[in-house]
């Protein structure tokens, strides 16, 4: 047989570049694409970024000098309808309902797993892969997603969505590999991107702030700043200007005050002590197994001694997983976790091992 072949995404940054390199030197037949996520040539829109943030035309230009130093074929996809409708629109709309929505995510689901295997597979690659800190394995015939093995870059969080079937057909090069291992890499491989600083923000965001990008979009609707009994405090800006936990920019006298629950029905923004903000459990929705075990057993009764993330930076916490209403799951934790936030992903795992995870509907003080 001959060589596999692999389509490998490439964002521009380290992680996707040392990705191609390793599997070109491991003697795979590369193919390095980048995506189109907006019309660069729109100047006036927030969304032609050309200032670094992750997938800008820079990166696309970084993608392809790696590309070139490697002499691997590199082609541009433009997927911008698609991420305009499933990421973009599904960020707006998710503020507006009183969430606070996780984009990667949903980019990660819907453009790599999704729309870019597609394309591999109609290009007859073998694989698609990413730069992504994770790692596949097979067991017994079963692909399994578990921790990239440097706990301060794992992604395994933003997985949650994929399935074993889509596993058999992606690599995570980089997943084995910490940081330094993979700069360090990049630059035996004499890689422009070695030592380029990582984008921690959201890439089609390019104002100074989350808020302003809606703001630009939508109007700010004012309304109250309640306490839990209902007492009038003061006033809000509009509720998208606000997450579930923060403190700063209230405005208000005494306290200190933490939004606890964002009321999109009576446009009233709810606030208390510290203490207001812990639950002992959740409600979540659209579960995915990525185990095909753990949801059997899910579905007879639940799952117990379960490690749960609420957010991608949660140390996580042992918990009991359930069946609820129409289809949802509840999630029962073993001690009270802060700041419980809808629109946020939850994330199941057994050691490495990432079982699946849900969407925050809401959470249970």
């Amino acid at each position: 047989m001959g060589r596999k072949r692999v389509m490998v995404a490439m964002s521009g940054g380290v992680d996707s570049s040392v990705a191609l390199a390793k599997l070109k030197d491991e003697g795979y037949e590369c193919i390095g694409v980048s995506m189109q996520l907006w019309d660069y040539s729109r100047k006036d829109d927030a969304r032609g970024g050309t200032s670094g943030s992750c997938c800008s035309l820079d990166d696309i230009h970084d993608a392809r000098a790696v590309a070139d130093r490697l002499d691997v074929p590199f082609y541009v996809v433009n997927v911008e309808e698609a991420f305009s409708k499933e990421v973009v629109d599904y960020f707006v709309a998710g503020y507006l309902s009183g969430q606070t929505p996780n984009p990667c995510v949903k980019c990660n689901q819907v453009l790599k797993f999704e729309v870019l295997l597609k394309k591999a597979l109609g290009l007859e690659a073998d694989f698609l892969a990413t730069g992504h800190y994770a790692r596949i394995i097979k067991d017994n015939g079963v692909h399994k997603l578990l921790k990239g093995v440097d706990p301060e870059k794992d992604q395994s969080y933003f997985l949650f969505t994929m399935t074993s079937e889509q596993l058999s057909r992606v690599l995570f090069p980089v997943g084995d590999m910490t940081k330094a291992e993979v700069r360090e890499y990049a630059r035996a491989r004499g890689l422009r991107t070695s030592d380029k600083r990582e984008s921690q923000e959201i890439c089609f965001v390019e104002e100074p702030s989350y808020a302003d990008f809606l703001s630009s979009r939508v109007s700010a609707r004012a309304g109250e700043i309640v306490d839990a009994s209902g007492r009038v405090l003061g006033s809000h800006a509009g509720l998208f200007n606000y997450t579930i936990g923060q403190r700063k920019g209230l405005n208000l006298s005494g306290g200190p005050f933490y939004v606890l629950d964002i009321d999109t029905a009576g446009n009233r923004l709810v606030v208390g002590p510290i203490d207001g903000l812990y639950s002992g459990s959740l409600i979540a929705r659209e579960i995915n197994w990525i185990s095909e075990s753990a949801g059997r057993a899910f579905s007879e009764g639940g799952l117990e001694g379960i490690s749960v993330k609420i957010r991608y930076r949660h140390t996580g916490v042992i918990s009991t997983i359930r069946p609820f209403d129409n289809g949802m799951a509840r999630v029962d934790f073993t001690e009270p976790q802060k700041a419980v936030t809808p629109g946020q992903a939850v994330v199941f795992y057994m050691n490495d091992e990432v079982l699946g995870g849900g969407w925050i509907e809401r959470a249970i003080k």
